[in-house]
């Protein structure tokens, strides 16, 4: 069912097979909106587009090359005008920072950050003429503190980039009506984190530092999205919204 927050809007969500990318499409499709949905694995985007039915378009991308994003690009003018972007497409790293190679490290921050980058200006080149526009990044509560004892600097780091490239491109296109806005999630399941949620002992040490006492559930991002790409935050923009259960408060 649609509650029609986002009626007649073109969104595209990256990382949309999997996670927060996939439970995001869900959501702006709620809302009314036709998501263009881009992943790597066009089986699983098939299969959640063939489960919305409508207003649902998979497209098989790699944001790290640059004919695949053109072409990402490409498919979205044909739909419409693009208004709304979750830019949620991830990978990270978890070795020790000494042992870490600099390819491994530089790979983790061309899918989370530069590519962000890439889709975000791209989407300005749209959305700036018409003068109007939501950029939504997913970053991390890793983006504003350690990740260690979960050892991944080049995520952290990659965060933390997306964090303040958020700001910066708020602060360029602010007057001419695009908003960047950033989601700081903390421990909620996916399959980036399944084998933490395998381990009793993890879930426990994840319990025993959130304040709410426990992970995030389906549902609990929802409303930061709607709301985040809707006319409901207009007055939004440079801003992080941390759903963490009050882990970064400690």
């Amino acid at each position: 069912m649609t509650n029609g927050t986002l009626d007649g809007r073109v969104a595209l969500v990256t990382g949309a097979s999997s996670g927060l990318g996939r439970r995001a499409a869900e959501v702006l499709h709620g809302a009314g909106a036709t998501v263009v949905m881009a992943a790597r694995r066009m089986d699983r985007l098939e299969e959640l587009a063939g489960e919305l039915e409508t207003r649902a378009i998979a497209v098989a991308c790699d944001i790290r090359s640059d004919d695949a994003v053109e072409g990402l690009f490409a498919r979205i003018d044909e739909v419409g005008p693009l208004e709304i972007v979750v830019s949620a497409a991830g990978i990270s790293d978890a070795a020790r920072a000494e042992t870490q190679s600099r390819r491994d490290f530089t790979d983790v921050l061309e899918v989370n950050l530069i590519s962000a980058f890439d889709i975000a200006t791209h989407a300005a080149r749209r959305m700036l003429p018409a003068g109007r526009g939501s950029i939504i990044n997913i970053a991390s509560i890793f983006g504003l503190v350690a990740s260690t004892p979960v050892r991944a600097a080049a995520y952290a780091a990659s965060k933390g980039g997306l964090i303040n490239l958020t700001r910066e491109l708020a602060a360029q296109w602010g007057r001419k009506g695009v908003r960047v806005n950033a989601i700081a999630p903390g421990w909620f399941p996916t399959e980036m984190n399944e084998e933490m949620f395998a381990s009793p002992n993890s879930v426990d040490w994840i319990k025993q530092n959130t304040v709410l006492g426990r992970a995030g559930s389906d549902g609990e991002l929802d409303g930061a999205i709607r709301y985040l790409a809707s006319d409901e935050s207009s007055y939004v923009t440079g801003h992080v919204l941390v759903i963490d259960g009050g882990w970064t408060i400690r």
